[in-house]
């Protein structure tokens, strides 16, 4: 191949990954109790960060990894966020689902894995995360290996109150628990994930199901850690909350830009 039949090749494949943007799933429908007041007239995603919304937040980080369509489930004050995201200028897509009734976390993706229908990859991220994760690097990782998931996995303060993940020395999850009453490690679930088809096949039949409680644990074996250094904060409280307003960094320049 000469330099103009490379270069070709080259604009050829920018053009087929416009046309084929990568594809998440934000999960967003959690009523988010812990929040209240706050989450009585704002749904939490929606909540303010240095003032832009979370949702806000992360689809700048999706615009910059090159995910151009989003799958966003709701449940509580589903019309504000549904407004929100037919006014937002981000650039994503965004498909709004609205749960009646709760399906849980696995449940939504397996309710919906037509929106994924013949993707190699796609993203799973939890809607009530703040992170400025470079969604980009983490997938360049997933492609590299031959995992099912990759599992972004933090370090996390208190253990007993997430998803706990031990590995081999290739990286490989040989354990998930979550909420454990005795943790074996503080690497735990971030809430961000990158998965093929055969997760979606995993998800029991029951619902409400849960990534963490009825998902992930059957996927030992099938699952490798990527470590995540970069900011990364559940907003799952009232503390939490106060704590992003006062750490947030803020995105990286070129997630911020979404270029």
């Amino acid at each position: 191949m000469d330099v103009r039949e490379s270069a070709a090749a080259t604009v050829m494949a920018r053009k087929v990954r416009r046309l084929n943007p990568m594809k998440a799933f934000i999960l967003a429908a959690g009523n988010g109790t812990r929040l209240r007041p706050l989450t009585d007239t704002v749904p939490k995603c929606l909540l303010p960060i240095h003032g832009t919304p979370l949702l806000g937040i992360w689809l700048k980080s999706c615009m910059a990894a090159g995910i151009g369509e989003v799958l966003l489930n709701v449940h509580s004050l589903a019309e504000k966020i549904q407004d929100f995201a037919t006014s937002q200028t981000s650039g994503v897509n965004i498909r709004v689902v609205r749960e009646r009734q709760l399906l849980g976390s696995a449940g939504t993706l397996a309710e919906n894995r037509s929106f994924v229908a013949g993707e190699r990859a796609f993203f799973i991220l939890y809607g009530d995360v703040l992170t400025n994760v470079d969604l980009k690097a983490m997938l360049e990782f997933h492609r590299s290996g031959t995992a099912l998931v990759t599992l972004g996995v933090h370090h996390a303060p208190d253990p007993s109150q997430c998803g706990i993940v031990t590995t081999d020395e290739r990286g490989m999850v040989k354990n998930f628990v979550e909420k454990p009453q005795r943790p074996e490690s503080n690497w735990a679930f971030s809430g961000v994930m990158i998965a093929g088809q055969e997760l979606l096949d995993a998800v029991p039949a029951q619902r409400p199901a849960d990534i963490g409680f009825h998902l992930l644990p059957k996927l030992i074996g099938r699952m490798r850690a990527y470590r995540i250094s970069d900011y990364l904060l559940d907003i799952g409280t009232l503390q939490t909350y106060a704590a992003a307003q006062a750490s947030w960094p803020g995105l990286r320049k070129f997630q911020a830009k979404g270029n």
